[in-house]
């Protein structure tokens, strides 16, 4: 069957490629998100310079984020895409085989190391953009729900998989060792992932008449929308990086004394509610809306984040953690759909760039803040102050975007008002 008949059916060669790339990258991001702050505390690295690292991996993303906005389209997707595998790659090599400070640092910022557990590189930008053009625009939904249920669904394994350094351990390799050896399967990984970057089809970059098309910036009307959403995913941002699965690993690590392998299984079922709920998610938008979603959705997840550490048992804190899991991730498929519906077909790398560097500017300054908190103030405040700032994102979100729909949407809208009115008639 031709790759036109069979994108009628669901999606394009290109997009099950994308799926394919974004599951190999989810499931070492999945293992290095448990691992990574633990690995730098038997390094000797205190919370401060634990929570630096963190940073530094946000701010790496952030940098190469705003070059893949601006120049993704015109170097071409596919030579972009496989540059930044070869760097996350690198980047593996360089935490497997040395630890020195600096080293490390520079490895973080070039490599995309994911201490969130989830998705937060450059990758994303270009695959969002891409995504829309691999599927019919009434399956797009339905299409970022797939894409993040491989990417969550890879990274729960992930994040079992982190066990493994207590199965190195048990096979005669020193504790350190172990660790390393998580970094060279990233590393595998990573260049796994580039060549399948070599296999994607011209069409997978940006369309030929929108390549002709004068238009050099965003217009003045999604300048105005992007700046506003870009604020506010900006403070949900900041408020997540309190809270990034290798924090909430190493809180784990520390208040009870969880070992590595038991969390290996926390983050695996953590993960699998997760991708559960992403399926709801779309069926939830379908009934209500993209934004009504993102919001009733996300406010009863913090919540739950808020009262893990007032938990006095770990079954209880880590009941609430896992109910806030349940739900916490059905806003990012809803978003992303919103985010690439609202604009033009030939503005949506720059605008998935823009609000992914304003996620990660934002996100790569409270790493920092958290663990000196942690350090300074108490183990809880983390979650608190997380817990609180993404509840105001929310209501913000809600009153700024509840009239601002998506085609379909508005489509909807029209069809049942023309349905209402032809019955009173």
């Amino acid at each position: 069957m031709s790759e036109q008949a069979a994108s009628v059916r669901y999606l394009t060669r290109d997009g099950w490629l994308l799926l394919s790339t974004r599951g190999v990258r989810s499931f070492g991001y999945g293992f290095l998100s448990v691992i990574l702050a633990i690995y730098l505390d038997l390094l000797g690295f205190d919370k401060l310079l634990i929570g630096a690292v963190l940073s530094a991996t946000l701010l790496g993303s952030a940098a190469f984020t705003t070059f893949v906005s601006v120049y993704a389209d015109k170097l071409g997707r596919r030579r972009v895409l496989v540059a930044l595998a070869l760097l996350m790659g690198t980047s593996g090599v360089i935490f497997a085989i040395t630890t020195d400070t600096i080293a490390l640092f520079v490895a973080a910022i070039i490599g995309t190391l994911s201490p969130t557990g989830a998705e937060i590189g450059s990758f994303l930008p270009m695959e969002q953009a891409i995504l829309p053009q691999t599927t019919r625009q009434e399956k797009r939904n339905s299409v970022f729900a797939t894409y993040n249920v491989v990417g969550t669904l890879s990274g729960a394994f992930g994040a079992l998989f982190s066990g493994m350094v207590v199965v190195f351990q048990g096979h005669g390799f020193e504790k350190l060792e172990s660790y390393r050896l998580m970094f060279v399967i990233y590393a595998v990984l990573a260049f796994t992932v580039a060549v399948l970057y070599l296999a994607l089809s011209s069409r997978s970059e940006l369309a030929e008449e929108h390549r002709r098309l004068p238009r050099k910036s965003l217009s003045p009307q999604t300048k105005a929308v992007i700046a506003r959403l870009s604020a506010l995913f900006g403070v949900d941002a900041f408020a997540g990086g309190f809270v990034l699965q290798s924090i909430i690993s190493y809180w784990f690590f520390l208040r009870y004394g969880v070992p590595e392998d038991e969390l290996s299984v926390i983050f695996f079922v953590a993960q699998l509610l997760t991708t559960m709920s992403f399926y709801a998610a779309v069926w939830m938008a379908k009934h209500i809306g993209l934004i009504n979603t993102m919001v009733f959705t996300h406010i009863p997840s913090n919540v739950f984040l808020m009262l893990v550490p007032l938990g006095d048992t770990f079954l209880l804190s880590l009941a609430f953690y896992l109910a806030r899991q349940a739900i916490s991730q059905m806003d990012v498929p809803t978003r992303q759909s919103y985010t690439v519906a609202i604009v033009e077909p030939d503005e949506r790398t720059t605008v998935s760039g823009i609000t992914s560097i304003s996620r990660n500017v934002a996100q790569a300054t409270s790493p920092s803040i958290s663990t000196y908190a942690m350090q300074v103030v108490s183990l809880s405040s983390p979650f608190l102050v997380g817990g609180s700032l993404k509840i105001v994102y929310d209501i913000a979100v809600y009153f700024n975007f509840r009239n601002i729909k998506p085609p379909e949407e508005v489509e909807r809208e029209k069809r049942k008002a023309e349905k209402s009115s032809g019955g009173r008639g």
